[in-house]
């Protein structure tokens, strides 16, 4: 693996693929952006289970999952990004912002965008 940082996503989600391209096109993702589905997740250190519930950041042998790989992404966008994704990582800020994570990870099957193939398995919530 190389030494660029990798953001994991859900292929598979409507809502989840719409805001990683969003993110692409608007915040200037510098990472090599890869479905679960298609990764190889036990080189990156990310169990199949993890992928399926979280986007990750991969990088430096590090695995950064929810709104902490958010955070990570726009560190690495830089300016005018960077500031806030320090503040995401700061507490409370960075608490608010992974429970509002896992809000909206958890009801992405009925945001715009998102299908009933974007709920996350039930025995994993």
């Amino acid at each position: 693996m190389t030494g660029r940082p990798v953001l994991i996503f859900d292929g598979d989600c409507g809502f989840c693929t719409t805001s990683v391209r969003f993110a692409e096109r608007r915040i200037g993702v510098r990472a090599l952006v890869v479905p679960w589905q298609f990764a190889d997740l036990p080189a990156l250190g990310v169990t199949r289970e993890r992928a399926e519930r979280e986007v990750l950041w991969v990088q430096d042998g590090g695995v950064y999952g929810g709104a902490q790989a958010v955070a990570r992404l726009l560190i690495a966008a830089g300016l005018p990004w960077s500031p806030l994704g320090f503040a995401l990582r700061v507490p409370p800020l960075r608490w608010a912002a992974q429970g509002l994570y896992r809000l909206i990870a958890g009801n992405r099957h009925r945001l715009p965008g998102g299908t009933p193939a974007c709920a996350l398995p039930q025995d994993r919530r």
